[in-house]
């Protein structure tokens, strides 16, 4: 509760109020917010900025790990392992720039569209998988911060 209250008192109520009430997972943005030391001081555009970082700072944790994966998965996980890499490949190339352009260049509809892209990317990687996913955390972290910067995005619209 302090920390909502901090915020309400750093940023406009209705914008953080707005913003929560579009979002599912209300404690893990303000996690990522808490996490960036700019982010009480930001409007909606710089909010939806810092997550856009969050999810090329997750994806690369997904890119590590799928990299120390490679020698010891079973050989039946091979290519969904492989498969995976590529879809973070994407997010990291393609999804994060264009959210990030969009940010800057004051056009959020593509913005949105690349953060519900990085999603589909997350879960077709863990839906990859026949049986447990060795990338289920970090497909779950993906995704879920997604899905707080198309919220936020959405905002601008």
């Amino acid at each position: 509760m302090t920390t909502f209250v901090f915020f309400i008192d750093i940023i406009n109520y209705h914008v953080v109020n707005q913003t929560c009430s579009k979002t599912r997972h209300y404690a893990l943005w303000i996690q990522f917010l808490n996490a960036d030391p700019k982010g009480s001081t930001l409007d909606v555009n710089g909010l939806a900025l810092i997550m856009v970082n969050v999810i090329k700072s997750k994806a690369n944790i997904a890119v590590n790990k799928i990299n120390q994966l490679k020698g010891s998965i079973p050989p039946a996980q091979k290519v969904a392992l492989k498969s995976c890499a590529d879809k973070y490949n994407a997010i990291l190339v393609a999804d994060v720039p264009q959210a990030t352009e969009a940010l800057q260049k004051g056009d959020p509809k593509f913005a949105v569209d690349a953060a519900n892209d990085a999603a589909i990317e997350a879960n077709g990687c863990e839906n990859g998988f026949s049986g447990k996913s060795p990338l289920t955390a970090e497909n779950n972290v993906v995704r879920d911060a997604s899905a707080i910067t198309s919220a936020i995005c959405r905002l601008l619209l």
